[in-house]
């Protein structure tokens, strides 16, 4: 089987999307080929059996070039794919649907936005299967809808025991926006201040040019305790954040009901107690890692909980985490049932 995958980015150094580079690593693994088309291209180390095609963004922005190229690899490349999968971008599939359909190439669309709109639904249209992570996700519960493994990858997200964790060190990872509601823990920690609580926040992530007013209004609202018990560090690598979330006890994520950050499960294996309020992790997660959502308050209580605990009951839950991502949520596992769907 040789599949063709159509995705944002291939960059291996990247943030956001980074870990794609490895998703497309353990795919390689099961199919005979893949074709890779990408809006944009950066560093990448691929196998043999991967051929990936930019559609140029790195080179400037042309949405007029980018559609040209869409259209001229996959029609040029049709004799050397089978199928074809498309990750989150709904885009790919209402250009190019109808001509998988004609072509006889099976068509699974990964889309895990809680969000969507009659453009997703021509696009679930359009494909053969649908993936999700989330219940929650706008492409759940239909009759293309297959529920997926996150696919985290367990060989690079592990427990470090070599990396000392400091007891006090709470983590946020991600993006700096107003929908992360990263205020919320900001306020949160202000609470634990007053309290005299002792502990560190470590802010990784950047923010779209939209969105660097709310940075600088944390800044602002986090001054008092900013570069003495708060601090901004920027974005970093998602290869880069094993070690971090090995240096940290506590790792939150403040999305809203219905979101399946895929960090969470990250930082959970590698051993930083993850603290959420998204109901989508509740197959996964214990209910007391969980605090109300937009609530300073009862994050700051849960924050407090974890810090308390004694160190036998924390690895007692470390284990059972990790237990529970490797056993469900694994790249591995992903890249086994993902084959078997274009069976």
């Amino acid at each position: 089987m040789r599949l063709l995958i159509l995705t944002q980015k291939v960059d291996v150094k990247d943030s956001a999307l980074g870990f794609f580079h490895n998703w497309i690593k353990e795919f390689s693994k099961k199919f005979e080929t893949l074709e890779v088309i990408c809006l944009q291209k950066g560093m990448s180390d691929l196998p043999e059996n991967v051929f990936v095609h930019s559609l140029g963004k790195e080179e400037g922005r042309s949405r007029i070039k980018y559609i040209w190229r869409f259209y001229r690899y996959i029609w040029q490349r049709r004799k050397q794919y089978d199928a074809v999968f498309v990750h989150m971008n709904q885009e790919y599939v209402l250009l190019g649907g109808l001509f998988w359909r004609l072509w006889g190439k099976k068509v699974i669309f990964w889309y895990n936005h809680t969000r969507g709109g009659i453009l997703t639904k021509i696009a679930m249209f359009l494909s053969s299967l649908v993936c999700h992570t989330s219940p929650f996700a706008f492409t759940a519960g239909t009759k293309k809808s297959v529920k997926m493994p996150a696919g985290i990858d367990t060989k690079i997200f592990k427990q470090n025991l070599e990396i000392q964790r400091n007891s006090h060190k709470i983590l946020y990872v991600g993006r700096i926006a107003p929908a992360k509601k990263v205020h919320v823990l900001i306020d949160a920690v202000e609470i634990l201040n007053k309290e005299g609580i002792d502990f560190t926040l470590n802010i990784y992530g950047e923010a779209l040019p939209k969105d660097q007013d709310y940075l600088k209004k944390l800044k602002e609202t986090s001054f008092d305790i900013r570069d003495k018990k708060v601090f901004f560090h920027g974005a970093v690598p998602n290869i880069e954040t094993p070690k971090i979330f090995n240096s940290h006890l506590i790792a939150v994520n403040l999305t809203a009901k219905g979101n399946y950050d895929k960090s969470v499960l990250e930082a959970a294996v590698c051993g930083a107690i993850p603290l959420v309020s998204s109901e989508a992790f509740k197959d996964i997660l214990p209910e007391e890692l969980f605090f109300k959502e937009d609530d300073s308050q009862d994050l700051a209580e849960k924050i407090k909980m974890v810090i308390n605990m004694e160190d036998g009951e924390r690895e007692k839950l470390r284990l059972i985490l990790r237990k529970n991502v490797e056993e469900n949520e694994s790249l591995g596992k992903l890249a086994h049932i993902f084959f078997s769907l274009y069976s």
